[in-house]
């Protein structure tokens, strides 16, 4: 069998799957990005090694934390990536933030990652993460892309765009799932609110407990 021929054959085993494909991410399963008993990185049981050679131009310090291991597959291999995609962070929003300027942007809490502005920040990467790109907000798949910017940037939205209550999704919170709890989010401010079925699980403090 010739190189061409099995290309092709390969293709055709592929093409159904891509039909159900969100993004680069949904190819790979779970043992794709995480090592349950190989891990790299124990602290999110990552696959390959975090990323030291990427130089962060605005602290010239190599990244750190979770944006560290993302550029372990989204650097290019001279900057210690494996060159899939790669982002270039002198091109590219400000990532690996730990002290955020609020003049600049006002980030909700619930999008950074111990105290940082990483890259998870803007996407979610898990494949049950259905958004264009993997952001965190539906964008209607890039058409309504300000409702993702206004998150951060509400005094640079159109006016519109800011009095609209945005929804976020976040496959790191498993509690989610099971509707314990709906996380909402306004341009003014952020807020966590237990959902229906939680409230009403939930056990009445008594007079005493309440003081």
């Amino acid at each position: 069998m010739s190189k061409v021929v099995a290309f092709v054959f390969a293709l055709c085993l592929l093409a159904p799957l891509s039909g159900f494909a969100a993004g680069p991410h949904d190819a790979l399963t779970c043992s794709g990005c995480h090592g349950l008993h190989t891990a790299k990185d124990a602290k999110v049981i990552f696959a390959v090694e975090a990323d030291k050679k990427a130089v962060n131009p605005r602290t010239k310090q190599s990244y750190g934390g979770i944006t560290s291991l993302c550029l372990s597959c989204h650097a290019t291999p001279d900057q210690g990536g494996m060159g899939i995609r790669p982002v270039s962070a002198h091109t590219s929003h400000p990532f690996g933030i730990s002290n955020i300027n609020p003049k600049i942007a006002n980030v909700p809490a619930e999008l950074l990652r111990d105290g940082s502005f990483e890259c998870i920040s803007c996407h979610d990467p898990h494949p049950s993460n259905s958004n264009y790109r993997y952001l965190r907000v539906d964008t209607n798949n890039g058409a309504d892309i300000q409702k993702f910017c206004v998150m951060c940037h509400p005094m640079k939205a159109d006016k519109a765009a800011t009095t609209q209550k945005a929804q976020y999704f976040n496959s790191m919170d498993e509690r989610l799932f099971a509707g314990q709890v709906s996380l909402s989010v306004t341009t003014e401010t952020a807020t966590t609110t237990a959902a229906p079925e939680a409230q009403k699980a939930a056990p009445k403090k008594s007079p005493s407990q309440k003081r």
